[in-house]
């Protein structure tokens, strides 16, 4: 039980220091008022039997110490670590890092939220379910009692719409790119490909008998890059290659890639993985040629699903061929387009043109006259 025990300063003044056990260390908390110490003896009680009392001194740990230590043990893929670090040192401990955990209020997280998303909103609720996660542990290690992320609507993924390029802006493109760096833009677009799993191909991967790629890895973007399975295991996959990029691939296959089943089929200069920033470079002056400075490389893996998707395309088939673990990714290209919407306006219409040409037999010409008949007598001859 927790005990009030009254004793005087060297003033004279009265205090009450409550002492309890928590977690078998001995935890006491001064008060200069008896009503307050005998306030607080109750509940810190009640919250030993609810299982719900931390020692104070737990969470005295600063949120940029205990983050630092939460990313030694989370199990994490090397590219959300990497992702994680950055939001941490440019985001969250910039603004909230010497902040004790215990006592890192509702408030200043909302404060440091709203401030943040003002300026990115995309990352904003990024470093805020970084942010949530971390504290969530630290109310699982009995640091805290509750996580003061308490934003409503908060970390919702709501990426703005990506720009989609047209077919033709991508051959204008491709056609202005150095010939060893065409087929690293057209398969994010015509075998919806991540960045990655493009540069993560070898010789191998590739039957050019059954046109089929394989997706087997997948290069990180951290620093430094680091090769790996794919995101998820519904990345890796075998697409069939449309018929109309085989002879592309043919041609890098003869002249930029070595003999070798495991050679890179997108090398530098001295045979080791092209890297992720030399492949957007090799964007960043295609698009240029084309005018559209809004499109980044991701968007040609993005428009190529798109294009799928007002194909005809299901949500399970676009699941397959983007290497979506969810349909919940695969349904944002499930939104019509105007190509698509043309492409159904003109199939109604041919309906409608066969409609014109079938034989209309005696009993459909006798209703027909009759419909009009009746038309005349209530509303007289047209």
């Amino acid at each position: 039980m927790a005990q009030v025990i009254k004793r005087a300063t060297t003033k004279g003044e009265a205090r009450y220091d409550v002492r309890t056990r928590i977690g078998g260390r001995v935890v006491t908390r001064t008060f200069t008022r008896r009503k307050d110490a005998d306030a607080y003896a109750s509940t810190v009680e009640a919250d030993k039997l609810r299982g719900g009392a931390i020692d104070p001194r737990a969470g005295r740990v600063t949120l940029e110490d205990f983050a630092g230590k939460w990313m030694e043990r989370v199990d994490i893929r090397p590219t959300t670590r990497a992702k994680y670090s950055q939001l941490l040192e440019r985001h969250i401990c910039p603004a909230l890092g010497r902040h004790e955990v215990g006592r890192l209020g509702p408030s200043a997280v909302r404060g440091w939220y709203t401030e943040l998303r003002a300026r990115h909103q995309v990352t904003a609720d990024d470093a805020y379910r970084v942010l949530r996660a971390i504290l969530n542990t630290a109310v699982a290690d009995e640091v805290i009692t509750a996580n003061p992320c308490k934003v409503k609507g908060a970390g919702t993924a709501r990426s703005p719409e990506r720009p989609v390029a047209s077919v033709a802006e991508l051959q204008v493109a491709v056609e202005a790119a150095p010939e060893r760096y065409r087929l690293a833009l057209l398969l994010p677009a015509w075998c919806q490909l991540r960045r990655g799993e493009v540069l993560g191909l070898e010789r191998r991967d590739v039957d050019l008998l059954h046109a089929t790629i394989r997706i087997e890895r997948s290069w990180s973007a951290g620093a430094p890059p680091t090769l790996g399975p794919p995101k998820t295991e519904a990345g890796r996959r075998t697409l069939a290659v449309p018929s109309h990029i085989v002879p592309a691939i043919a041609w890098h296959l003869e002249h930029f890639v070595a003999p070798d089943p495991d050679a890179w089929l997108f090398a530098a200069q001295n045979d080791t993985p092209l890297l992720p920033r030399t492949l957007n470079r090799v964007w960043q002056k295609a698009r240029e040629e084309v005018g559209r400075p809004d499109l980044h490389l991701h968007d040609l893996r993005h428009s190529g699903l798109t294009w799928a998707a007002a194909s005809g395309a299901s949500v399970a088939e676009l699941m397959r061929r983007g290497g979506h673990a969810s349909p919940v990714a695969a349904m944002r290209y499930q939104h019509a387009t105007e190509n698509r919407d043309r492409a159904i306006a003109e199939a109604l219409a041919g309906l409608a043109s066969q409609a014109t040409v079938l034989a209309i037999g005696p009993r459909d010409r006798r209703a027909i006259d009759s419909t009009e008949s009746q038309d005349e007598q209530l509303h007289g001859p047209a």
